[in-house]
């Protein structure tokens, strides 16, 4: 059902502090219908187009980059039942993954029988298929808690989730274990459901009950799971396509407190895992990062981690704590991606740093340039939040970027008297201010690449510096990441460099490209946008 426009923006940058990015109201309905449970996804053909979605119904799309939303609540026949998962692929199209609401089953959560995909093909139009669905199998079974990963040089779609023998049960002879289907054909069809997971967990949905898969590709399509079991989170990789997986699971990380912790005011609080490849040509091109948060350092000291693998996954790290605080307040139910044009990495998570009070909220942003070495935290929300523990606050926020267009999303919820909390879905406008892209750990070796005129209709001249000497590659290529022009490939001197380029002589059509400058050490990418 399509409801009124909703484009309630909250623009209090005169009241913030200095660099303090502004925040969106995405949608704040109250009643069956309240947002909570956030994802949001950028459209890499054209980054001004978002989608977002939120318990249980709830889609929000904006084409003018996140400034405003228009909300719908989604429909199919197979039902929609909250757990939003969404992607989108290389086309611009998006992908809404969800929990089932069979209508024919009336035992919750029963009806949860198979994991729901719809796709939407025109962001203007905002019209959904109705679905279709992986891993249908038959009750007391449900499957929980879906996500995606898209693989960026087939389209191909990969999707992974628990699957509960029966959802709650203590019985000792039911089971937890992690399930992957892919489609090929735009989430039309579906592979039969196939178990990754050696060791099985329980029922209950608490520590002991393996939960969380994330898939991700990696640059040479390689397929990697990361999910939480017991005290630690495991990992399987499949170099075929899905088709064989490890004899054996692969421990990334102990997780010693277990994935699911208390955190006062929320009536239930996780430290999921995410894992995530840099696709970027970045000096750190093929590692895998896995953040989670978890309370090894006490239940009143909650902390967000990253471990890397630099060789598909053998091996791990160290976990790094990405949150700088240095107290010993709670940092919580983190999310991560990594830009897959420069390599930056990206942590989102609640932050009760700089307050007494022990329900106020904060919103942070944590960004690694270095390949998830260091972390600078910046808080993003404007002003705290206090939540309530007998609400339903959801188990996830999430974070999308691509090409330095960065927008995360998260819920908050405001207790009012003895009524309802008014709950809210927030994004931010992440600019210059946080990102500094002409500021990079490698810049003594290249930075400053761009473009003047951008956008351009025919003529732009490139300029960039170098520190030193070294070999130089200036390529434009298109959104599907084909090679448009080589504008420079040779040894190039220390100083400003400036080269013309006429996007006429190449024929290209309106729309969006990418510049990249390469060095052995360093690559840089900007936007590129040709007009009529």
């Amino acid at each position: 059902m399509r409801i009124a426009l909703f484009a309630c923006v909250l623009l209090l940058a005169a009241y913030c502090a200095e660099g303090q990015p502004l925040n969106v109201v995405i949608d704040s309905t109250r009643g069956s219908n309240s947002p909570s449970e956030p994802c949001i996804a950028i459209d890499p053909k054209n980054p001004n187009n978002l989608i977002a979605g939120a318990n249980t119904r709830n889609v929000y799309r904006s084409v003018d980059g996140g400034y405003t939303w228009t909300r719908a609540l989604l429909s199919s026949t197979y039902g929609v039942f909250g757990d939003p998962v969404i992607f989108a692929d290389t086309t611009g199209s998006f992908y809404y993954f969800h929990l089932s609401n069979n209508s024919a089953i009336f035992t919750w959560p029963d009806w949860c029988d198979r994991i729901v995909c719809q796709r939407l093909d025109d962001v203007a139009a905002g019209s959904w298929s109705n679905g279709s669905y992986a891993g249908l199998a038959p009750t007391p079974s449900m499957q929980d808690k879906p996500w995606v990963a898209v693989n960026r040089q087939t389209n191909e779609l990969y999707v992974t989730w628990t699957r509960f023998d029966e959802y709650g049960t203590t019985d000792p002879t039911d089971s937890s274990n992690i399930f992957f289907s892919k489609s090929a054909d735009k989430g039309e069809t579906w592979s039969p459901a196939v178990r990754l997971n050696k060791v099985a967990g329980d029922c209950v949905d608490d520590d002991f009950t393996v939960e969380g898969a994330v898939p991700a590709v990696g640059k040479n399509g390689e397929l990697f799971v990361a999910w939480d079991a017991k005290n630690e989170i495991l990992f399987d990789r499949s170099y075929d396509n899905g088709a064989t997986w490890q004899h054996e699971d692969i421990k990334a990380a102990d997780m010693p407190s277990g994935w699911a912790y208390d955190i006062p005011g929320i009536n239930r609080c996780n430290g999921l895992s995410f894992i995530a490849c840099d696709l970027s040509n970045s000096a750190y091109a093929g590692t895998l990062y896995i953040n989670w948060s978890d309370q090894r350092n006490g239940p009143d000291n909650t902390d967000v981690w990253l471990c890397r693998s630099t060789d598909s996954g053998s091996t791990w790290s160290a976990p790094v704590k990405v949150n700088d605080d240095g107290g010993s307040r709670h940092q919580f139910m983190s999310s991560m991606t990594v830009d897959p044009s420069n390599g930056f990495i990206y942590v989102l998570f609640y932050d009760r740093r700089n307050y007494t009070d022990s329900l106020a909220t904060d919103v942070y942003l944590a960004l690694s340039k270095d390949g998830g070495v260091t972390f600078e935290n910046h808080k993003i929300s404007q002003a705290p939040f206090y939540p309530r523990a007998n609400e339903f606050f959801g188990d996830y926020t999430y974070i999308s970027a691509f090409n330095s267009v960065v927008r995360p999303v998260w819920g908050t919820t405001q207790a009012i008297g003895a009524g309802p909390a008014n709950q809210k879905i927030m994004t931010a406008i992440i600019g210059e201010d946080i990102i500094h892209t002409s500021v990079d750990p490698l810049a003594n070796y290249v930075m400053d690449l761009k473009a003047y005129p951008n956008p351009l209709s025919t003529v732009t001249n490139f300029s960039y510096v170098l520190a030193k000497a070294a070999e130089v590659t200036l390529a434009v290529t298109d959104v599907a990441g084909r090679t448009i022009a080589i504008v420079q490939n040779e040894a190039a001197t220390p100083g400003r460099h400036t080269l013309a380029f006429d996007a006429g002589s190449y024929n290209m059509a309106p729309g969006l490209y990418f510049a990249t400058l390469k060095t052995m050490e360093y690559s840089q990418t900007i936007k590129l946008q040709v007009n009529n």
